[in-house]
This record gives C-alpha cells, sequence and structure tokens, in this order.
C-alpha cells in the first residue's frame, strides 16, 4: 500500500470514528484543511520538475477526491442516522384513537336551575321568562312596592332610562317577580270570560327562573345573580300549600329527607303574611346550622288586584330562592364569585 492509499484509509477511519457532525468536521480539517495532509501533499508539488508534478498531481487529487467522497458519505450517514433518532423519539402510534376535543358541560348555576325546573314541573309548575330590562311598574308598583321603599333606590337599582315615554323608568330587574305578574295578568285575559261568568279560573302555577341585577358585590354576592321566584294562586290555596311544596322540594332537590325546614317571620310588601325559609341539615359540614334560603308568603291582596282578580275569591302565595346559594349549598362552594371567574379548573369539576 503507497502512502496514498494509507492517507486514504487514515481517513476513512478517522470519519468513520467521528460520532457528530462537529467532530466529522474536526476530521475534515486533518485531511482538506488549510493545514491539513492533502493540503500538505499539494503544496510539495512545488519542489518536482514538470513531468513528476504532472504524474503526481494526478495521483494527489484523486486521493482528494476520494478522501471528499468519504466525507460527503459520512455526512449523509450521520444525518440519516439524526432523522432515525428523531423519528424515533417522535414516534406516533397510529392504532391508538385519535385525540378528540374536550367535552364541556354546564355551569353549576345552570344545572341547578335546571334541576329546579324539573322539581317544580313534577308539580304542575310552568316556567316563564321575560325581559330583563324591565318597566317600574312591574317590577316595584304591581307588587305593592312603596314609592319611597329603599329598593328602588339608585343605591340598590341599575336604573336604565326614568324618563320612560309612559312616564315610569325602566331598569335592570331586581328579582323575577315581574315575570310573576306577567304572567298572572296574561293568564288572567286569557281566561276573564270565564272569570266574569262566575267560573272557577285554572289555577296559576308558575315559577320564574332567571338572571337579576342589584348594587352589590362580595363573596357571597354579585351584581348579576340568579333568583327563581314563584306563584300558586287559585281559590284553595293555603300556607299548608307553601310549606308542602317547600319540603318537597328541599328534599329532592338535596336529596335527602335529613334537614329541617323552618318558617320565620318577616316582612315583603308583596305577601302578608310573610316568612323567611330557613333549613338545617342534620349531618355533613353545614350539621344543625340554620341557613336562610328563601323568602315567601301569601300574596298582599293589592297584589291580587293588579293581578286582575279579586282578593275575596282568589289567594296563594309567592315565594322567591337564590340558585346561586342553593348551588353553594349543593356543592360545598363558599364563594360565590367562583362562579362567575370563568376558572375552567374551577368549572370542569361539575362536567
Amino acid at each position: 500500500m503507497n502512502d496514498l492509499d494509507s492517507l486514504v484509509g487514515s481517513a476513512q477511519a478517522d470519519f468513520a470514528a467521528a460520532a457528530t457532525p462537529a467532530e466529522l468536521e474536526n476530521a475534515k480539517a486533518r485531511f482538506l484543511g488549510k493545514s491539513g495532509r492533502v493540503t500538505d501533499l499539494l503544496k510539495g508539488l512545488a519542489a518536482l520538475s514538470p513531468e513528476e508534478k504532472k504524474a503526481r498531481g494526478a495521483e494527489i487529487n484523486q486521493t482528494k477526491q476520494r478522501v471528499e467522497a468519504l466525507l460527503t458519505e459520512r455526512r449523509q450517514a450521520l444525518a440519516e442516522a439524526d432523522l432515525q433518532a428523531q423519528l424515533k423519539a417522535e414516534a406516533l402510534d397510529v392504532t391508538l384513537p385519535g385525540r378528540q376535543k374536550g367535552t364541556g358541560g354546564l355551569h353549576p348555576v345552570s344545572r341547578s336551575i335546571e334541576r329546579i325546573e324539573a322539581i317544580f314541573g313534577s308539580m304542575g309548575f310552568d316556567v316563564a321568562d321575560g325581559p330583563e330590562i324591565e318597566e317600574d311598574w312591574f317590577n316595584f308598583t304591581a307588587l305593592n312596592t312603596p314609592a319611597d321603599h329603599p329598593a328602588r333606590s339608585m343605591h340598590d337599582t341599575f336604573y336604565v332610562d326614568t324618563k320612560a315615554p309612559d312616564g315610569s323608568g325602566q331598569l335592570l330587574r331586581t328579582h323575577t317577580s315581574p315575570m310573576q305578574v306577567r304572567y298572572a295578568v296574561k293568564h288572567v285575559k286569557a281566561h276573564r270570560a270565564a272569570i266574569d261568568a262566575g267560573q272557577a279560573m285554572p289555577e296559576i302555577r308558575v315559577i320564574a327562573p332567571g338572571r337579576t341585577y342589584r348594587v352589590d358585590s362580595d363573596a357571597t354576592h354579585s351584581p348579576m345573580f340568579h333568583q327563581c321566584e314563584g306563584l300558586w294562586i287559585g281559590e284553595n290555596v293555603s300556607f299548608k300549600d307553601l310549606k308542602s311544596v317547600f319540603s318537597d322540594f328541599f328534599r329532592t332537590f338535596f336529596e335527602t329527607d335529613d334537614l329541617a325546614i323552618r318558617f320565620r317571620p318577616s316582612f315583603f310588601p308583596f305577601t302578608e303574611p310573610s316568612a323567611e325559609v330557613d333549613i338545617a341539615f342534620s349531618s355533613g359540614p353545614l350539621k344543625g346550622r340554620w341557613l336562610e334560603v328563601a323568602g315567601s308568603g301569601q300574596v298582599h291582596p293589592n297584589v291580587v288586584r293588579n293581578f286582575g282578580l279579586d282578593p275575596e275569591r282568589y289567594i296563594g302565595f309567592a315565594f322567591g330562592m337564590g340558585p346561586d346559594r342553593l348551588t353553594m349549598l349543593r356543592y360545598g362552594v363558599n364563594d360565590l364569585r367562583l362562579f362567575f371567574d370563568g376558572d375552567l379548573r374551577f368549572l370542569s369539576q361539575f362536567h
């Protein structure tokens, strides 16, 4: 083996030993760099005669081409090895099922509202819906709320237009009781002929769940919150029916008979007598603690008149509860604001 074949063999061995592109470039410099072995051979041609220079130069150029071919081959091998390693690291198992988009779910308050609607629906109550921008007459006046009542104050109510064409104000409804009025008035109009003829009017049974607005914000209050108002009007509806409805509702909603219910005297302009409704669980973290969960009472005669009915003949009860608060109790949530922050880490727990 002559010196040129030995040089090619050395280059092949050095290139094969290079495990990375950087090592390969260092090996290339030892043979093809400015001070490399092939470059030194080309520089030595200057000392030869013209005839020797021609023959020796051709041999050295062939050797250079062989070294460059070995270098290119090793570069390709390293690139292929790198590609295979990358493919192995990023390998996909095509037999696995495809990734699907996560499924959404109902907001916990929406779940509670649906539950409330289903429970009262089983008792024969309709569900009413109406405008969130309400007229003063439906929101306050028709419900026997005096003109000087604190609830009408700008400190408690969001007014939209205090100079409406009909002289009344428009506001973001502070409760869903206006829907009781709207529903009752429409119901009475539909049966006016029968009522005037002395015939029995079909009973009014309705709940009105929805968003309401008041100037209030803390851990247990929000400027926007939900309420569910209810109304039952007929010729023989008593306070006993009210207690029966609430007892059935709360035991069904919380899925337990292990709770006590009490009616505590109170005052509301639209009912007389009126009562706050409290519950107390017999077990769990709230054991023995009375919690206010609703307001209720016999519908005030003035409100019955505003429905277009004779309060001497028609009687009934109304109630109002907060689905937000019921949701907090059902799921053990201690801060109302969590429901409205939009944090999926919290909301996904209820899907």
